[in-house]
């Protein structure tokens, strides 16, 4: 999320099969919005003539969606519905695809917030119900292709992403996307974790990333390496806005987000939550009410 986002200009690929790399074919689903850039990006994994194939984030459930994804898999076998997380623009189209076409649903593990407060789980898709849940390295492998699970908690308690081991390519979901940020909101979100996950990335050897919204990202340490600095620099004007006096979340926003698409000021104001709640978890902050302050 960043208010210097451009969305370039209609028309955009949606519905159309792009072929991405040897293996892979992209779908650009019919959801675009502030939070989705030109819409959530559906991956089909499998040789172009092979007899099967796996499905990576199916989308929302919209009947057009479904018909693209199944022009794209070509009369192919799918071995997998395989979800990065469950927030609605990810996985909704997974049960109807699977009604179709009897494929599993596999990858990250259903979610149900228990947290009470007004429309916490709204975000989320309840209609989710894998038939397998991939724990981190456990993989699911078809004719040519082997996706091998990487767990990735902090955009959601629940985010997986998945690693292509032939072509060395990493399908991220929405940890790490090349148009913008990550948006961590809690209850679910949590920044500490999301920030580990970013180093756990910076330890791998990925030689790109294919990302549920915006474009391939062909150099991503560096990419990493620049959100993980971004997000310190974040944690630091919370840390000096916080030594000029105690203010509410939405005190925050006028400092730290200069030119913020007024659509994107909820998002904001969670992505400083989550910042404090790692600081006071850290020691570093707390809170009177509805005051935060240097701990």
């Amino acid at each position: 999320m960043s208010p210097m986002v451009t969305i370039p200009p209609k028309p955009w690929p949606t519905g159309l099969a792009d072929n991405v790399e040897p293996l892979v074919r992209r779908v650009l689903a019919p959801n675009p919005s502030p939070y989705t850039f030109t819409g959530t990006q559906t991956y089909v994994v499998g040789m172009a003539e092979g007899p099967d194939c796996a499905v990576i984030d199916p989308g929302p459930d919209e009947a057009d969606h479904i018909e693209a994804i199944l022009a794209a898999v070509n009369g192919r076998k799918i071995v997998a519905i395989m979800c990065t997380h469950t927030h609605r623009d990810h996985s909704p189209a997974a049960a109807p695809l699977a009604a179709q076409t009897g494929a599993p649903i596999v990858g990250c593990a259903p979610l149900m917030l228990q947290v009470a407060g007004p429309r916490s789980d709204e975000a989320f898709d309840p209609t989710y119900a894998p038939d397998r849940v991939l724990a981190d390295g456990e993989a699911m492998r078809g004719t040519g292709w082997t996706l091998t699970a990487v767990a990735t908690p902090g955009h959601t308690s629940n985010h997986l992403c998945f690693a292509l081991e032939e072509s060395g390519a990493l399908f991220t979901g929405d940890h790490v996307m090349g148009w913008s940020t990550s948006v961590v909101i809690p209850p679910d979100g949590d920044m500490g974790d999301y920030m580990a996950s970013l180093e756990k990335l910076m330890a791998r050897e990925d030689v790109r990333y294919h990302s549920a919204h915006g474009p391939a990202i062909e150099k991503p340490r560096q990419l990493v390496r620049g959100m993980i600095g971004h997000r310190r620099q974040r944690e630091n004007q919370i840390l000096r806005l916080l030594g000029e006096e105690a203010r509410p979340v939405s005190g925050f926003i006028p400092d730290m987000y200069k030119g913020l698409d007024p659509r994107l000021i909820p998002a904001a104001e969670m992505s400083v939550t989550a910042h404090l709640l790692d600081l006071e978890k850290r020691g570093m902050a707390g809170r009177d009410g509805d005051l935060w302050r240097v701990a």
